[in-house]
């Protein structure tokens, strides 16, 4: 019959039109709203971001840093024109504001509180990078079991509680309210803050916490980002101080470090050799505070001692005159101490001379050996030299240049110099000792620990505004100088 229309060309029909509806259905928003799903490739050095693959990174320069990430976006309301009025904060003139001092918490740790810049400040974010087994969990674990009348809450992501529970035996009695909890979703970080309350909050480690929110795995730099400024968030809102624990990569900088060191208020680094018992704390950056603090720490059976003195320590105890040795009057941050510098010099016994530099910069010791030949004509050019600070500490005061000469001198003529007399200078590609700073308290340091002559810059030497004291003061204005007076 004309008119009709059969089943199976309904059908037909029906079923070309049926993608086509899917299809509308599932792209509807007001039907079916979906978050839209990004994708980028994030450098995990820098951060950097980029749309599609790049073999070396245009901003830090890494050769195949680059990963993909998916990231998924809300869909957020446009703004509208009209904005309001209701904001909780509004600009006012810098000279209305009334400033007031940070309120800090003491952590009754002396050598903790100094490189923090006093104390730990509330709603702070301190982030605490050293190499793996250098002893950063134990630092923390320390400070948090000595808090009294805190309550803390220590949350792990690499050791179980019962590993930290045997830590802290170790090191003393609990006299704080410190809870344990292992725990690397930041979700469930979070409950727990809220459930507890603490007065301090430590995560161990950054780089072990992930966020639901990120499609990527824990320790990705996108990962470290969200969390830390999730953190950061939690930390001035509630005005609790939140202490983060980084690893450092291969470099000797903190995992994601441009991005975790622009988020959080204070950087410090905990530095050491792992084979020799002194650590250093110092700070890389502190918002409330000053970066020429530094800390010394001596690692135990029991933990960490306080260094106070560290000049006592560094200096060697025997009675025996040794050549190859010299003291050296340095400043690490705003600390005055003196070093203990050791030289050795041997014939080349293979034909090709060595040179070898521990805890000092080898190329300023190939400058420091070229000058010393070229400028007063002692011939190394054949011989090795190998140099160590003794303690295991890394220096890098310019100020102890003449301690590294006359060290290298007395181990090559075999003469020992005088253990009564120290020096600072730094030296020049001309031969000359230049000035350096903080004079003052290098001989205070000096004469505080019973030595009776410091060689000192003729520069420096004019500037002393007090220049009798309990020690000889002697100038030199060239390297000939300080080696007449060294060796006669």
């Amino acid at each position: 019959m004309q008119g009709e229309t059969s089943l199976p060309t309904i059908r037909k029909f029906g079923l070309c039109f049926l993608p086509k509806l899917l299809f509308t259905f599932a792209h509807n928003k007001k039907l079916y709203p979906m978050a839209k799903t990004k994708s980028v490739f994030v450098c995990q050095k820098c951060g950097a971001e980029s749309a599609k693959w790049i073999g070396k990174c245009p901003s830090c320069g890494e050769w195949n840093s680059y990963s993909e990430e998916i990231i998924h976006k809300e869909q957020t309301s446009k703004i509208p024109h009209n904005y309001s009025e209701n904001t909780k904060q509004k600009p006012v003139l810098i000279q209305d504001v009334i400033a007031t001092n940070e309120k800090r918490i003491d952590t009754t740790s002396a050598e903790f509180n100094r490189v923090l810049g006093g104390g730990l400040v509330e709603g702070s974010l301190v982030l605490i990078g050293g190499e793996p087994g250098i002893g950063k969990s134990t630092l923390v674990l320390q400070v948090a079991l000595r808090m009294k009348g805190k309550k803390i809450l220590y949350i792990s992501g690499e050791e179980s509680s019962n590993q930290i529970k045997m830590r802290s035996e170790r090191i003393q009695k609990p006299e704080s309210e410190c809870y344990v909890v292992s725990e690397t979703s930041l979700e469930q970080i979070f409950t727990h803050i809220k459930n507890i309350k603490p007065d301090i909050v430590i995560v161990d480690s950054i780089q072990t916490i992930s966020t639901e929110t990120i499609d990527s795995s824990p320790g990705n730099i996108t990962q470290v980002r969200e969390c830390a400024i999730s953190l950061l968030r939690f930390a001035k809102e509630t005005n609790i101080p939140v202490l983060l624990i980084g690893h450092i990569n291969k470099d000797g900088n903190i995992a994601g470090p441009k991005v975790l060191e622009h988020i959080v208020d204070t950087v410090l680094q905990f530095e050491g050799d792992r084979h020799y018992m002194y650590r250093i704390l110092r700070a890389n950056k502190n918002r409330f505070g000053s970066t020429d603090e530094l800390a010394i720490f001596e690692m135990n059976s029991y933990g960490l001692r306080e260094v106070l003195n560290p000049s006592e320590l560094l200096l060697s105890h025997t009675q025996d005159a040794l050549s190859g040795i010299a003291v050296s009057a340095a400043i690490e941050g705003a600390r005055p101490f003196l070093i203990e510098v050791q030289a050795l010099v041997s014939t080349a016994a293979y034909g090709t001379p060595q040179r070898s530099s521990t805890g000092f910069d080898i190329r300023r010791l190939n400058m420091l050996l070229a000058v010393i030949e070229k400028r007063a004509g002692f011939k190394l050019a054949q011989k090795d030299v190998f140099i160590n600070i003794a303690g295991g500490l890394k220096v890098n005061d310019p100020g102890i240049d003449l301690s590294i000469l006359a060290a290298v001198l007395s181990s090559n003529f075999d003469i020992a110099i005088d253990k009564t007399t120290c020096m600072a200078g730094e030296v020049g590609l001309s031969g000359e000792i230049r000035p350096i700073s903080r004079i003052e308290q290098r001989i205070k340091e000096a004469e505080k620990l019973g030595f009776k002559k410091i060689i000192i810059p003729e520069y420096n030497f004019k500037q002393l505004i007090k220049k009798e004291a309990n020690i000889e003061i002697v100038h030199a204005k060239r390297i000939e100088n300080a080696f007449k007076c060294l060796f006669g």
